[in-house]
């Protein structure tokens, strides 16, 4: 196994030891049953890039193709 270490707000961390003491079980047990959960219930979570999740987006809004094409969209710039 991989060890992590991550910071908690000190009301997040209370709550994970209530429930882990409440389960009879460890923090660590506990956050690795959550996560599995989280994974399982969304797939979309576990792999995929920015534009493979945006997918159905991608094309959507209508506009010039390429603005730093047009010299005139360039007249400000740097100023």
């Amino acid at each position: 196994m991989t060890n992590m270490s991550l910071k908690l707000p000190e009301a997040l961390a209370g709550k994970l030891s209530t429930a882990a003491h409440q389960r009879k079980q460890t923090k660590s047990a506990l956050v690795r049953e959550i996560l599995e959960r989280f994974f399982s219930d969304n797939p979309t979570a576990s792999h995929g890039t920015c534009l493979e999740l945006a997918s159905d987006l991608v094309g959507c809004v209508e506009g010039p193709g390429d603005l730093s094409l047009n010299e005139s969209h360039l007249a400000d710039y740097g100023k």
